[in-house]
């Protein structure tokens, strides 16, 4: 049992991942949603994580996760809650299909068949391994459940012994990383990277995190003076915009110290401002390069830096103008300019295409879903498009295979030992 501050906190996290689905989901869906907590509840009732945390509150933040921050409906979202079961507990998969439905029954399944997985060496083959690990995955949204999974991994690492948290972060270094970029789950992504980091060189990490920290305020009235004569003009040539600025990321920054051979001191745009125009749809791109025009008549553009995913966007969907320019004091300042809907798709991926749509179909979900397997299973492909394989469909014609050493190997289907065995040799 536990205690009642304990289980007065449980009810909050519920209720709080109850009113984020208010928008996309039914009565009778959050009817599901709230017997799944029913089962977590009794199944789970006084287990806790390596913490003392009470362990249905990391399934609740799980299936937060998945639907907030991915965009994710019902069906993951009961899976979330359910994940933890397995064949030690009296509930067998017919009994999640009969009370839950066959998605959500093969869900939690594939779930817990991509979690037996060894992952100690992708670091070697981690291509090979993403096309195994997909290839054991009939429905794309398992993918997408880890990658909550992991994310609220990293955010509670006391949950967990320290040798497992070491294979997590292993585990989204070499998986996951390639998977959430390829998604264009950026957002997620960047939070992956400074969490890596941070577990991996946490020296270096916090070096870097006392001198942003210490130049703060100076990087305060830097920003501010950049932005203020942009705003006027702006404003002045009725663009409705907001805009706001950040230094870049730790890893970021950390990557161009060591690939540019300097000190924190002298990396080359520390900064990065986001003009994100309020524009219809059908003046989105005019905006957005309005506004690059504003921009530009104040500073001084790098030609060579101009990157247009506008005109041409990128295979995960993203969209938005970047640019580097020269501020007043000799700074280069890196800037992004997108509508609010592309700023979007920037932090959520495809998913934010449909999620807060009004009177959204069920088809919206499983095209988007489609295209989540087409970008993993295609990831040079330029065009973002829909593809026809369905959500069941199996993957691959290819199969893997683990020599004796460990080492994993792709052969096509059908491969004879002959074809095995010249693969290990050569």
């Amino acid at each position: 049992m536990y205690k009642p501050d304990e289980q007065h906190h449980i009810e909050e996290a519920f209720q709080r991942l109850k009113l984020g689905m208010q928008d996309s989901a039914t009565k009778q869906e959050i009817e599901k949603v709230d017997l799944a907590y029913e089962w977590a509840a009794k199944l789970y009732d006084g287990k806790r994580m390596h913490s003392g945390k009470p362990y249905i509150l990391h399934l609740i933040e799980i299936a937060e996760i998945s639907s907030k921050e991915i965009g994710l409906r019902t069906s993951t979202v009961i899976s979330a809650l359910l994940h933890g079961l397995n064949m030690k507990t009296d509930i067998l998969p017919l009994d999640i299909k009969a009370g839950f439905g066959e998605s959500v029954m093969n869900i939690i399944m594939g779930f817990n068949k991509v979690s037996e997985l060894r992952t100690e060496r992708i670091s070697f083959q981690s291509e090979n391994f993403r096309k195994l690990f997909l290839s054991l995955i009939d429905d794309i949204r398992v993918i997408l459940l880890k990658i909550a999974h992991r994310l609220y991994d990293l955010r509670n690492p006391a949950d967990y012994e320290p040798e497992v948290l070491v294979n997590f972060v292993h585990e989204v270094k070499y998986l996951y990383i390639p998977i959430v970029h390829r998604l264009g789950l950026y957002k997620i992504k960047a939070e992956f990277e400074e969490r890596v980091m941070k577990h991996e060189n946490p020296d270096i990490y916090q070096s870097i995190s006392d001198k942003i920290a210490a130049s703060k305020s100076k990087q305060e009235v830097l920003m501010q003076d950049f932005i203020q004569p942009i705003q006027r003009e702006l404003i002045a040539n009725g663009l409705e915009c907001t805009i706001k600025w950040r230094t870049k990321s730790i890893p970021s920054i950390y990557t161009k110290m060591r690939t540019q051979n300097v000190e924190f001191e002298q990396v080359y745009d520390l900064f990065a401002i986001r003009i994100i125009t309020k524009s219809v749809p059908k003046k989105e791109k005019e905006d957005c390069w309005r506004a690059y025009s504003i921009v530009t008549d104040k500073y001084t553009p790098n030609p060579k830096r101009l990157r247009d995913w506008i005109t041409s966007p990128k295979a995960s969907g993203y969209e938005s103008l970047h640019t580097t320019v020269k501020a007043a004091d000799d700074k280069w300042v890196e800037v992004q300019i997108r509508s609010e809907r592309m700023d979007e798709v920037a932090e959520k991926g495809q998913a934010a295409h449909w999620q807060y749509k009004d009177g959204v179909r069920k088809r919206d979900a499983d095209d988007w879903l489609n295209q989540v397997r087409d970008i993993l299973e295609n990831p040079d492909q330029i065009n973002f498009d829909v593809t026809s394989q369905g959500v069941g469909q199996p993957v691959s014609d290819k199969i893997f295979i683990f020599t004796p050493n460990g080492d994993l190997k792709q052969l096509s289907r059908g491969a004879t030992v002959l074809d095995f065995a010249y693969e290990v040799h050569t």
